[in-house]
């Protein structure tokens, strides 16, 4: 019998990682995702752009849920 595909298995993050570096990099992804969108809205007009471009402002929040996250967790100086 096959083992059950278990999609959140599929990609893990290392353990042993710092916490800092992990959000360090994971503010970088949203960062990008953002700029992705912006470059597909601007080829795009009407209400897909609109939709696009309210999804990079979802994706902005979540980066600044993470860059606040990695602030509380290594303090700027």
């Amino acid at each position: 019998m096959a083992t059950p595909y278990t999609p959140n298995a599929m990609f893990l993050a290392n353990p042993k990682i710092a916490t800092e570096e992990l959000l360090a990099n994971a503010s970088e992804s949203p960062g990008s995702a953002t700029v992705m969108l912006g470059d597909v809205a601007a080829l795009v007009e009407g209400p897909i752009r609109k939709t696009l471009l309210g999804i990079a402002q979802v994706v902005m929040l979540g980066e600044l849920a993470v860059n606040q996250a990695l602030d509380n967790v290594v303090p700027m100086q």
